[in-house]
């Protein structure tokens, strides 16, 4: 089934082209993501095919049975109503019952007779299942207190109450459904981040999305659309195919290009060798002339940063933390902290929201002062600090202008400069933008400038606070090629995933009540380890009830009786699946302890283990009674 046709749509603001002539076709079970770079039309394309905003020309279709469900970047609320409330907006009996039933089991003492009604219009719905679900969906993304008014709540919660708002109505409405999300990972934990990627492969939903998240992207998603000086281009499969194919485009349009400007020169030589006088097959061979002239000028922009830093030196002293700890009332954030920071260190710091890593670096460049213990900073140390208060400026004014307060060159390792110009370019601003003033940037536009205004001042000690948050995955390969040749020290908190597998060689884990676990590897490495911990976990505990359970039956009082002949069958065959059941678990625990294993077969892996552990726990015990009777 058709949901979406677009035909030769495009869109401008003023003189500047989004998109241009642009045609698709979105059918049932579509998964499809959208890259580009911030500024060429991504959310404005969103809103288009969900009927806030409308092409300047072309037509877009949408099947009469469609509903389109848009999850936003800046998400609109009744300020003044509850979380409740506002996720419970949709009117449809189901909701209602749901939101009554919610708000009842909200208060501090429910009305039993008000409860009692609540349960039948429940029952009378048949709305259990769906309850379920929404309680899911609220306890994955840490919403809790749902009498809490929106007006009261951070951006991330802001964020999560929106994400929920959205999974929660798409569940209303009819079969068939195209959810639009636009950066839906942003503000959420991993854990969050892995949930949301299992939810969405399971519902039956036709997607298309904007991601900075490469490992999300590849979860969920299986076609790229890529808008590229206002055209789009459709890549299938995932994000690493998407880079190679693109690459082969380019190299394949520059081959074009190449040929376009041999035969430019040839037609530019003939025509101006022309007489005045033209002849209708002259003026034929002029109109191609233009043709030629037109792709001959093409310009591809295709940057990468290859960049070496003319940083202050780093002295043999960096940071020094000792015995450092840090409360915030009840809330122990560090209890005792012990490190000494090393030249070129690239540390990821990672963890559950609110569990201070925002505080801990803010207490290593001693912005907030830790409650006892020492903490020494070099006398070379130059800390770059990019954080997550984004752009900051009293007056407004164009960005070059704005760059060129910091200083007028960027020096470079082997000698000479960059010009603050050059630096913007470098950074994906054009010289055309470089004169826009700050106020009319995108949000995405003005973190890339926040970024590039960081490493402008030449650091040698680097922190990124979520850095990939609203940026682009263009801008997201430059920075990413930057810091791939940067020779500081980085600290990096972020839960995207690729980013931090690329650029960190260890982890600060903040698990909580002040305990900080310095892991030796990337965040892939750390989520394998974590995999099997929790399988060991869970091996015990079904261990544990085993024995408990054989114990028991032990301390039972025997009874003699022979074994009947389907039991002895049963007897048998179990016997013969043990040893099986067992291989397999065996095989499957080798497979685990290896670091290359990709995630997506990990999380199959893990699944089997879970089904084989209850499998063997149920024939075991079986085994154990068919036994005892047999003997």
């Amino acid at each position: 089934m058709h949901y979406v046709t677009a035909e030769g749509i495009g869109k401008s603001f003023g003189v500047k082209p989004l998109f241009e002539n642009i045609t698709f076709h979105i059918s049932e079970g579509d998964k499809i993501a959208i890259v580009a770079r911030n500024g060429s039309g991504k959310s404005t394309l969103l809103k288009i095919l969900a009927g806030q905003d409308v092409p300047d020309n072309g037509n877009v279709w949408i099947h009469k049975d469609v509903t389109v469900a848009l999850f936003e970047q800046d998400p609109q609320f009744e300020e003044h109503k509850t979380i409740l409330d506002n996720i419970f907006h949709y009117e449809h009996p189901v909701a209602e019952a749901i939101r009554e039933y919610e708000s009842i089991t909200e208060a501090k003492e429910p009305d039993a007779e008000k409860l009692a009604a609540a349960i039948t219009k429940m029952d009378e719905m048949g709305a259990w299942d769906f309850e379920a679900k929404v309680k899911q969906i609220l306890g994955k993304l840490n919403i809790h207190n749902l009498d809490q008014r929106i007006n009261t709540l951070s951006g991330g919660q802001r964020k999560r109450v929106a994400l929920a708002q959205t999974l929660i109505d798409i569940g209303f409405e009819h079969k068939h459904v195209l959810l639009i999300m636009d950066e839906p990972t942003n503000h959420l934990d991993v854990g969050m981040v892995e949930w949301l990627e299992h939810y969405l492969n399971q519902q039956n939903v036709t997607l298309l999305l904007v991601t900075h998240d490469r490992y999300f992207l590849d979860a969920v998603c299986d076609v790229i659309w890529e808008i590229d000086g206002s055209n789009m281009y459709t890549y299938k499969g995932d994000y690493e195919g998407y880079i190679e194919k693109k690459a082969a485009r380019i190299e394949n349009q520059q081959a074009n290009i190449d040929k376009a400007k041999n035969e430019y020169r040839k037609e530019l030589e003939w025509m101006r060798k022309q007489p005045k006088a033209r002849t209708t097959k002259a003026q034929s061979r002029i109109d191609s002339f233009y043709e030629i002239e037109k792709r001959a000028k093409q310009r591809i922009e295709d940057k990468q940063v290859e960049l070496q830093m003319k940083m202050n030196r780093l002295g043999g002293k960096v940071v020094e933390m000792k015995k450092v700890y840090k409360n915030f009332g009840d809330k122990v954030i560090l209890k005792g902290f012990d490190y000494t920071f090393k030249k070129g260190e690239r540390v990821g710091v990672i963890g559950k929201n609110g569990a201070g890593k925002s505080t801990f670096i803010n207490i290593i460049q001693q912005k907030e002062l830790q409650d006892s213990g020492k903490v020494n900073i070099g006398d070379t140390v130059v800390f770059g600090n990019f954080s997550q208060q984004g752009l900051e400026y009293k007056e407004d004014m164009r960005v070059i202008e704005y760059v060129k307060r910091i200083a007028e060159n960027f020096p470079l390792a082997k000698g000479g400069t960059l010009s603050a110009a050059q630096f913007l370019e470098l950074f994906l601003f054009p010289p055309d933008q470089q004169y826009t003033y700050l106020s009319k940037l995108s949000g995405g536009e003005q973190k890339r400038l926040q970024l590039l205004t960081v490493l402008f001042r030449n650091p040698n000690f680097l922190i990124l606070d979520e850095p990939t948050n609203d940026l682009d995955l263009p801008t997201l390969s430059v920075l990413e090629n930057f810091l791939d040749n940067y020779g500081g020290c980085l600290l990096i908190v972020s839960h995207d995933r690729y980013f931090m597998d690329r650029l960190v060689d260890h982890l600060f884990v903040f698990e909580g009540d002040g305990e900080v676990q310095d892991f030796p590897g990337n965040y892939s490495h750390y989520r394998i380890w974590q995999k099997e911990q929790e399988r060991k976990e869970a091996e015990e505990r079904a261990n544990q009830k085993k024995a408990e359970e054989a114990k028991a039956v032990q301390e039972k009082p025997k009874e003699k009786k022979k074994l009947s002949f389907k039991e002895k069958h049963e007897f048998e065959q179990i016997e013969k699946d043990l040893p099986k059941l067992e291989a397999e678990k065996e095989t499957l625990t080798a497979k685990m302890s290896d670091p290359n294993l990709p995630y997506e077969e990990l999380e199959v892996i893990s699944k089997r283990m879970m089904e084989l552990t209850e499998e063997l726990e149920a024939k075991e015990l079986r085994w154990l009674e068919l036994s005892e009777l047999a003997g």
